[in-house]
């Protein structure tokens, strides 16, 4: 096997599942050998040893690299980089701003470690893709002492956006729109194949409404919570990130099939939040844009609920003539494409 070509293990550790898959890289050229998915990325007492038991099985090589999808980098790392000791620091520093997804994927890295020792890890950051932000989008209006300790806005889904741009290719237009729904849901605007804006802040919290998280809420309903409610830390965090979202509107599910299924009151209100939170959210990107060639949706809602893409779709009419295309996201294999070429720079 030449350097040119490697088998990358890619493990995307998020806040509901963890997906993994095994890549055939060779320059530009990914080829998929295993996809699978957990409904959890804790699902089981170890989950690295699925994955050994997933490649023996199938008659599958060993990874000569790892990657893992890093969902924050905290202030420090704005890169894909390859994971030392000093990163590792840097990564346990970044547990503070994605407590939901840092740590799991931090102990994936661990894990990793022990079961292919020698192996070189790569670590691809969702904050990564939005370093081209300008100052006037980075900014959040706080005290200048608190903005210098790197409370701003870094934007996350940065791998697939970066996949949705890649597959375009030469056709990427200037003024590009892209709404990754799923679970996790945000929106970037996207001029000449950069990011300039983005609806996630300082965690993967805000922007528009997912599956369990609110988006954007108005913080005197946490103080609210806290001063009325007696709410501390911990059971705001339990609110804002399991209880909340599609999940906290229809009173128990944030799966949009099942939502779409129940046909109730509190179903029709949290797909008609959804949709119109959406609208909102698009509309201000598209100001960012100054105008929008094209609207692109990806993620597990965007790609597969025509329905939802509809109705949102329904609701820009007054925008004007603009294009909208589904173009499944390619997480996965970004994080081998930039594992390999780390791993043998």
């Amino acid at each position: 096997m030449s350097i040119a070509t490697g088998h990358v293990l890619a493990l995307n550790t998020g806040s509901s599942s963890l997906k993994y898959g095994l890549y055939r890289v060779d320059g530009d050229t990914c080829e998929a050998l295993l996809s699978e998915q957990t409904e959890s990325a804790g699902a089981g007492s170890d989950p690295v040893a699925t994955i050994v038991g997933s490649l023996r099985d199938r008659g599958l090589p060993a990874p000569d690299a790892i990657g893992h999808r890093l969902v924050h980098g905290g202030p420090n790392v704005r890169a894909h980089a390859r994971i030392d000791e000093q990163l590792m620091v840097h990564l346990d520093e970044a547990r503070a701003f994605a407590p939901l997804h840092v740590p799991a994927a931090v102990q994936m890295v661990k894990r990793c470690r022990v079961a292919f020792p020698g192996v070189p890890q790569v670590a691809c950051f969702d904050t990564a893709f939005h370093a081209t932000m300008p100052e006037v989008t980075r900014t959040l209006p706080l005290p200048a002492d608190l903005r210098a300790g790197g409370i701003e806005r870094y934007g996350f889904h940065g791998l697939s956006y970066e996949s949705i741009v890649r597959q375009l290719g030469d056709a990427v237009p200037s003024r590009l729109v892209i709404a990754h729904l799923g679970n996790g849901a945000s929106l970037c605007a996207v001029r000449d194949g950069k990011s300039i804006d983005t609806t996630m802040g300082l965690t993967p919290t805000g922007g528009i409404v997912m599956g369990t998280r609110p988006g954007d809420l108005d913080p005197g309903v946490l103080l609210y919570l806290m001063r009325e409610r007696g709410f501390d830390a911990k059971r705001l965090e339990t609110l804002v990130d399991r209880e909340s979202g599609l999940k906290g509107l229809s009173g128990g599910t944030s799966d949009m099939r099942e939502l779409h299924k129940m046909d109730n009151t509190a179903s029709h209100l949290a797909l008609d939040v959804f949709v119109h939170v959406a609208r909102k959210h698009i509309a201000g990107m598209i100001t960012s844009l100054g105008g929008i060639d094209l609207l692109v949706f990806t993620g597990g809602i965007g790609e597969n609920d025509a329905v939802t893409r509809d109705a949102i779709l329904a609701g820009l009419q007054w925008i004007g003539n603009f294009d909208s295309r589904v173009i499944p996201t390619e997480e996965d294999e970004q994080i081998a494409r930039h594992t390999w070429k780390l791993a043998t720079a």
